[in-house]
């Protein structure tokens, strides 16, 4: 089914305070992976507290997006530009996947090792790791086997691994998408107590739910495309184009 020409739709943003702190953007960003391409032409600003959600159906581009934003994924057109900490050091991120991998290490040194790969002394990211899953309600676990866990307490691990690396941006890739509703409401009351704390919070999700509980901006994409960059409030309630208006109502067609 062919759609009819759209517009899409950006809409100002007002950042947390009176001067935009810019943390990371993309301009004309293009990926392709082979004949395919996976984003087009992607221009976004991100600034210091706001919560993102990305928001499309399956093959948007979402999880590209947020890869091409950590960096972990080279654009094939455009550039990706970083502001800089008041120390003169570049904002840090740290990503939490759809499916964590566990590494066959204990709790506590699932968590110790990333800090310590990024050249944090022993001793410091033992203590980091005993923060973050007291922060994550894993404390208890610390000594067991990542790998026996639950699916969402593995997730809670995750986050708590991400935290301890001291993150100004955090980067989750469909969250909670395989957690039964007990352990999605665990998650994502982390990822509000960490938003609330003022790290950045960019998301992927197509739970629309979580979005409105979650996001105070949604970036709409169709096959690549941002089609709108709104204000969570006019995502739910305001005009946009088509086929976002088909995506909230469960009607967009399979192409």
């Amino acid at each position: 089914m062919s759609w009819p020409p759209v517009t899409s739709l950006r809409v100002v943003h007002r950042a947390p305070a009176a001067q935009p702190t810019l943390q990371i953007g993309l301009e004309g960003a293009c990926v392709r992976f082979g004949r395919k391409t996976a984003l087009h032409g992607v221009d976004l600003q991100v600034h210091a507290a706001e919560r993102i959600a990305f928001v499309g159906a399956n093959g948007s581009g979402k999880s590209t997006l947020l890869r091409a934003l950590h960096g972990l994924v080279p654009l094939t057109e455009g550039r990706r530009y970083c502001g800089r900490r008041e120390d003169g050091q570049p904002w840090r991120q740290a990503m939490v996947f759809q499916r964590p991998h566990m590494l066959r290490l204990s709790v506590r040194h699932n968590v110790a090792l990333g800090p310590w790969l990024a050249g944090v002394p022993w001793r410091e990211c033992v203590a980091r790791a005993e923060e973050a899953l007291q922060r994550v309600g894993l404390h208890t676990q610390a000594r067991r086997a990542a790998r026996v866990l639950s699916g969402g307490q593995q997730q809670r691990v995750a986050l708590a691994r991400a935290w301890a690396l001291q993150p100004d941006m955090l980067l989750l890739d469909e969250p909670t998408a395989s957690l039964d509703p007990s352990a999605q409401r665990e998650v994502e009351a982390l990822i509000e107590q960490f938003a609330g704390q003022g790290l950045t919070v960019l998301m992927s999700s197509h739970n629309l739910g979580q979005v409105r509980r979650l996001a105070t901006r949604v970036v709409y994409l169709e096959q690549g495309r941002v089609l709108a960059d709104v204000d969570v409030d006019r995502f739910f309630h305001g005009e946009l184009p088509r086929q976002a208006q088909l995506f909230l109502k469960g009607e967009l067609p399979w192409h």
